[in-house]
């Protein structure tokens, strides 16, 4: 199991990267445009998954209140992607310093409608990197609908392929 999400771990890095770099080339109206979808721009989808993986982590850490970075974050598209890199690269870097009983361990947290749940570490982890690449599908749509047409792939055979 650890294997297994080590891979997601670093494949969650690369393909946000990969979208990143895409959406990096485009102008801060376009990146900020109004599209119909989940979130209603870029940058809103992008800070959604920056939200998620921060709220994961603080309740991972057993935070006592939960800081949602959407609430207070104004900076711009750039300073986004570094503030989702580095939360990433701390789940990384958890991952690959978890043991077996670190990963199978029952945890209890509650969602922001205040409902209680408890489940293992791992469920939590494979939920947060398939939310990932759901959002991360959702970003090629929207640069799509924006005419972009050189959009990197993403999918994970493709990182697969390029590990050593």
């Amino acid at each position: 199991m650890k294997q297994l999400l080590q891979q997601y771990a670093a494949y969650n890095i690369w393909a946000n990267n990969k979208i990143f770099d895409c959406i990096s080339n485009l102008a801060d109206d376009q990146i900020n445009r109004e599209i119909a979808s989940s979130f209603s721009s870029l940058y809103k989808t992008v800070l959604h998954v920056l939200d998620a993986e921060s709220i994961w982590w603080q309740r991972i850490k057993l935070a006592e209140h939960i800081e949602v970075p959407s609430q207070n974050f104004n900076e711009n598209f750039t300073e986004l992607c570094k503030k989702l890199t580095a939360q990433s690269a701390q789940w990384e870097a958890w991952v690959s310093n978890a043991t077996e009983n670190q990963l199978n361990h029952v945890f209890a947290y509650q969602n922001t409608k205040k409902e209680q749940f408890k489940q293992p570490v791992y469920e939590m982890l494979l939920h947060l990197f398939n939310h990932g690449t759901y959002h991360r599908g959702q970003l090629v749509t929207m640069l799509r609908q924006l005419g972009v047409e050189k959009i990197p792939p993403t999918d994970y055979i493709i990182f697969s392929r390029k590990k050593p």
